[in-house]
């Protein structure tokens, strides 16, 4: 099976990208969802992380306050590196998990960081889903309801635009209205399909 990685900075729209692989059928799995499961109450992960970040973010029940994490993370890169060891591997070993489960010639893992971690080695293919900064800072800040300048904070604590394109496979503008968009995605999912069949193929022989 292929492994597509999608990735992009805050607010390029990967979801909306993920959302239109997925009405072609092609399995989605996303690394946003998985870290949302391993924090949820109950999480055998919790422990773990409290212990990480401290109490600051948990309420007297011991619920994790994601947006309150979320900004802590954001001001402190300490913080962050620190919460990133006790998630990352879990979240990684979860999406090989589910990968490996699917049936179909090719997968979509969705890894907002996926270069910022250094999983390229998770996939076979990295697709960016790009937008110029102004683009994504007003979604951003339409989406969550932050200030300008806290969104610019997080896209700053992200590897840069440049980096991000240079290290595509393939790169997907979304900055156009959504019937491009959708074309695009048709586009790709027709190369992907092209891809893994000459994977098998190879494999076969």
């Amino acid at each position: 099976m292929l492994r597509i990685g999608l990735t992009g900075g805050i607010g390029s729209g990967k979801s909306t990208v993920a959302e239109a692989f997925a009405r072609f059928g092609v399995p989605v799995i996303d690394a946003d969802r998985i870290a949302h499961e391993l924090t949820r109450p109950g999480s055998l992960l919790l422990p773990a992380i409290r212990d990480a970040v401290g109490g600051a973010c948990f309420d007297t029940d011991g619920n994790l306050d994601r947006r309150c994490l979320r900004d802590r993370v954001f001001r402190d890169p300490a913080l962050r590196r620190r919460l990133e060891a006790v998630l990352h591997p879990a979240i990684r070993a979860r999406m090989l998990e589910e990968a490996a489960r699917q049936d179909a010639p090719y997968v979509i893992l969705v890894v907002p960081l996926l270069l910022e971690a250094g999983w390229q080695d998770l996939v076979d293919r990295i697709l960016v889903v790009d937008a110029p900064e102004e683009i994504r800072i007003r979604r951003v800040c339409e989406r969550d309801h932050v200030a300008e300048t806290d969104a610019r904070r997080i896209m700053n604590a992200q590897i840069d635009r440049t980096a991000r394109l240079r290290a595509a496979d393939d790169v997907l503008d979304n900055a156009r209205d959504t019937q491009a968009l959708a074309s695009e995605v048709e586009r790709l999912h027709r190369r992907y399909l092209a891809l893994a069949r000459d994977r098998d193929g190879a494999d076969a022989n």
